[in-house]
């Protein structure tokens, strides 16, 4: 082979090396994004998703208790606007009686998006991975410390500072502790129930795969 050969050669080889290094550059900017650790973010973000589940779940568990029981529907609802509204939710006339209610019900999904966070934040941390009956250990322990938070912590208290109210209106009076405790718990066991409609499966192209 001439010298004129092997340089010719040699060019294309540095040629060849160089289109293959622009192709794995370009391959691994293409990766599949695999996070580092706990993937915090998207399961908060799972939870406040799931969280429509459960707080649906929970408010027609309460509609159906309250039906069984000769009283309103929504009567959950009606106790929850005292915060804002205090005595004077029992006092609207029909016209706004409904409009409020509806805002309620919304209001009640939120709040229930909000609290599927931390509820579904434990379920992955402690429970991923683990049986169904230990994701309901899980989701109950978590329920009941955030009824107890938010009931006798935080309603308890801030209520009857922020509303002129009368005292027996208030929610943790209005509402009693084994309904408010079941509600919380119906909500948490749906969460479990929708559990794997929120796990992490990175995206995996069909090369990777074979």
């Amino acid at each position: 082979m001439s010298h004129q050969d092997k340089v010719s050669e040699l060019a294309d080889l540095q040629a060849r090396v160089a289109q293959l290094e622009e192709q794995i550059n370009a391959e691994a900017a293409r990766a599949a994004f695999r996070p580092k650790g706990f993937y915090t973010g998207y399961y908060a973000t799972t939870g406040f998703m799931l969280g429509i589940f459960g707080a649906v779940a929970s408010l027609m568990f309460n509609v159906v208790g309250a039906t069984l029981t000769g009283r309103h529907p929504l009567e959950l609802i009606r106790a929850y606007l005292t915060f804002p509204l205090g005595d004077k939710v029992f006092e609207l006339p029909p016209e706004q009686n409904g409009l409020m209610l509806a805002i309620g019900c919304c209001l009640y999904l939120g709040t229930g998006m909000l609290l599927g966070i931390p509820l579904y934040l434990a379920l992955v941390r402690w429970g991923d991975g683990r049986s169904l009956a230990v994701k309901f250990v899980i989701a109950t322990i978590v329920a009941a410390a955030i009824w107890l938070v938010n009931f006798y912590g935080i309603l308890s208290w801030l209520q009857p500072r922020v509303v002129a109210m009368s005292t027996e209106n208030l929610i943790v009076n209005r509402v009693p502790w084994w309904v408010a405790a079941a509600t919380h718990l119906v909500f948490a066991w749906t969460m479990v129930l929708v559990y794997p409609l929120g796990e992490f499966r990175p995206y995996q192209r069909v090369t990777e795969q074979s």
